[in-house]
């Protein structure tokens, strides 16, 4: 399965990365590396969570375009 992830500094430095396809699916790392891994494994749990709580695992995300 691939999914998007969002990466973002803070402002302490931290990479802050989320799933925006499963609601509420944050973690973070102090490298990018890092933060992947850990969004990786969060993303495992979500989807475990979702399942056992008949939840759909994920919504849907779509890419809109705007005038700059």
């Amino acid at each position: 399965m691939k999914l998007l992830v969002t990466l973002a500094r803070d402002e302490s430095g931290t990479i802050v990365a989320e799933c925006p396809a499963i609601p509420g699916c944050v973690s973070q790392g102090k490298t990018e590396a890092e933060a992947l891994d850990n969004i990786r494994e969060a993303i495992v749990g979500c989807l475990e969570a979702r399942a056992a709580n008949g939840m759909p695992m994920t919504i849907q995300v779509r890419e809109v375009e705007i005038p700059a």
